[in-house]
């Protein structure tokens, strides 16, 4: 999942890409409102989670360009907790609204749940075959085996699993599964889909289209 973070307390940004990281998302950090706008002209998220209170271009502006282009799911985490400035955050687009202070737990439940509501919606479990995925609890089963995955790995495979067989690009993988400072020429993500390979185990679940990507074995 490729979430933007719009936080311009930099510490407070920091603590929650890490703790984003380490469920499994891939983030990009924004500090003012035309910094989110740049990104946004350049990648297509998920999720965006957006403050309200933002220099340069205020959030309200940037939640409200957002919404016209309808590309990706708005969180707007705020202090601003009262219940006319939730009323108003959802009146200018925002998809969900968290007050600050937040439990992150409740946080990263909000931001899968914007995820799955993306065209089209992912269901809470996704499954091929014998293999089961489950984003909330972060667990992978084969034939009621659990698999020990790399973040990036899940990445990978929940790509793959949500795209219902259809072909994923590569570039698609590095796009929604690393962050904005992976290499485009890297063989990352075929250093990856090897790895996940032999973890999967047999019978092969990943097929190689060549010369357009990968996709879960019909």
């Amino acid at each position: 999942m490729r979430v933007l973070l719009v936080e311009d307390e930099q510490p407070l940004a920091t603590y929650i890409a890490a703790g984003l990281h380490k469920h499994g998302c891939a983030v990009d950090v924004a500090h003012d409102g035309q910094q989110a706008l740049d990104k946004c002209d350049i990648t297509p998220y998920d999720v965006v989670i957006l403050d309200r209170d933002l220099p340069v271009v205020h959030g309200d502006t940037v939640c409200r360009l957002l919404a016209q282009r309808g590309a990706a799911r708005v969180l707007m985490l705020t202090a601003s907790g009262a219940v006319s400035d939730r009323v108003d955050g959802l009146a200018l687009g925002a998809d969900d609204y968290l007050g600050k202070p937040f439990a992150f737990v409740e946080l990263v439940a909000r931001v899968r749940a914007l995820a799955r509501r993306s065209t089209p919606a992912r269901p809470p479990v996704l499954g091929a075959r014998d293999i089961e995925l489950d984003p909330s609890r972060r667990t992978v089963e084969r034939n009621g085996r659990l698999l020990s995955l790399t973040p990036k790995e899940f990445g990978v495979l929940e790509r793959l699993l949500a795209a219902d067989g259809a072909v994923v690009s590569a570039e698609t993988l590095l796009d929604k599964v690393w962050d904005e400072h992976a290499d485009p020429f890297t063989n990352a993500v075929r250093i990856t889909v090897s790895s996940l390979r032999r973890k999967l185990g047999d019978p092969p679940l990943i097929e190689t289209v060549t010369g357009a990507g990968y996709r879960i074995t019909p």
